[in-house]
């Protein structure tokens, strides 16, 4: 089962379900705000992706952060700022016959679903 994560009123989610949707691809949507994120499964995109790809810095979110914050961010702490606000974590996270994946690009996508 394909699974999309994300908050939906982010442009960039909505043009990978938009995608999928004309494809005629399956998949299960996963909002982080009304489904919620827990520690592991957030564990589980570290382990798969690093967390410093999670994180969007072009993202108002991370441009609220403080200095402070952003200068001392490290795993500990980006994992409890993304569980905090899940709004940080960059979107859509893919997961696709067990590979995860991170934005979306229309070719990228293509070449997940070939």
């Amino acid at each position: 089962m394909t699974t999309v994560f994300g908050i939906k009123n982010c442009d960039t989610l909505k043009k990978a379900l938009k995608w999928l949707d004309n494809q005629g691809i399956a998949y299960q949507y996963h909002d982080y705000r009304k489904d919620g994120l827990d520690a592991d499964m957030l564990q589980t995109f570290v382990a798969e992706l690093g967390w410093e790809a999670l994180i969007n810095k072009r993202g108002t979110t991370y441009r609220q952060l403080s200095d402070e914050q952003k200068n001392h961010l490290d795993q500990v702490s980006a994992l409890i700022i993304m569980l905090d606000n899940p709004a940080i974590i960059k979107r859509p996270l893919l997961v696709h016959k067990g590979s995860y994946y991170l934005g979306f690009k229309e070719n990228q996508y293509a070449d997940i679903f070939a």
